[in-house]
């Protein structure tokens, strides 16, 4: 017994100590995961935030000195604003039909994918059929295919439909205006259904068993599980999603410059904004200003969804 108590003694030393590296190992991690946050914050911050002070600068200004001497030397003007958004020249402003155009797009964009990817992902988790397995694997291998091989075969497919063995199985698109908005929504469609089946999918699979099986017993038919049930718990992943496709068809260019053509009736506001650099480049005030009118929405978006956002990211890293 007396031989004991030293072993016993110098034990409870070695957890205690090992307990306390392991509390100093922990703070110095959170301290470098706050500082590397930090660092990644401002160097994102502070180029946004000399846009935003740019835009309010005068252009003589803007185009002979730094953003940072507005400090040293505060010039403030609207007329960039003003240009941007009511001038009636055919190189600046004129932004609100654009803007439209940008929503027409952008809204049905989001929409339509994760409505088709939610009843997919559905099925292809809880809904037994044959080459289920090889489906699934065949929608994830197309998230590898470049967005920049798909365009000349869409191009193709709205222009001359499809024609098998001599036999026009689907006609040609025929629209003209407004309605190539339909040629987007489905290039937009297609090119984000890939992702957002295999997202959802991972979300919809780790739902409780025990919760479909209640469901089914109880005579729920799969149409009501998915309304009554998965919907109501996949809303974060939903959310998630719907910012990542709204944030990238927003800033879409090439798809909608493709697709819709860069009239006025059809344009988004990133087509706009390419235009108003001017020939050269060089209008940087115009670009300043406009920058920040099409800001506006997304970050909407983001601050009115940001809780299911960070819900939909952290839902699928534990289970149970």
């Amino acid at each position: 017994m007396t031989t004991a108590t030293p072993t016993v003694g110098a034990g409870v030393q070695a957890t205690t100590k090992t307990s306390r590296a392991a509390r100093v190992r922990r703070r110095l991690n959170s301290r470098a995961a706050t500082l590397v946050s930090i660092v990644i914050a401002l160097l994102w911050t502070v180029p946004t935030f000399g846009l935003f002070i740019s835009s309010f600068r005068p252009e003589d200004q803007i185009k002979t000195t730094g953003w940072w001497t507005f400090f040293t030397d505060p010039q403030f003007t609207m007329e960039n604003y003003q240009e941007v958004l009511f001038s009636s020249s055919s190189s600046a402003g004129q932004l609100a039909s654009y803007f439209i155009n940008s929503l027409a797009i952008t809204i049905p964009s989001v929409l339509f994918p994760i409505a088709f990817a939610a009843l997919a992902a559905y099925a292809l988790a809880w809904i037994n059929f044959k080459g289920r397995d090889w489906l699934y694997i065949a929608i994830f291998s197309l998230q590898i295919v470049p967005l920049q091989m798909a365009l000349v075969p869409l191009l193709k497919f709205f222009s001359t439909g499809v024609t098998i063995a001599g036999l026009q199985v689907l006609p040609a698109w025929e629209l003209d205006g407004a309605q190539k908005f339909a040629q987007v929504w489905f290039a937009h469609t297609c090119f984000a259904l890939p992702f957002a089946v295999y997202l959802l999918h991972n979300f919809i699979s780790q739902l409780p068993r025990d919760l479909m099986e209640a469901a089914r017993v109880d005579g729920a038919t799969h149409p009501k599980i998915f309304r009554t049930i998965v919907l109501p718990l996949i809303t974060p992943a939903l959310a998630a999603f719907g910012i990542f496709q709204f944030l990238w068809v927003w800033n879409d260019l090439l798809v909608a410059l493709i697709f819709a053509g860069g009239t006025k009736e059809t344009a988004p506001l990133t087509v706009r904004l390419a235009e108003m650099a001017g020939t050269r480049g060089n209008e940087w005030q115009r670009l300043t200003s406009g920058a920040f009118v099409s800001i506006v929405v997304p970050l909407i978006v983001f601050l009115s969804l940001q809780r299911y956002f960070v819900r939909g990211l952290l839902a699928g890293s534990v289970k149970g």
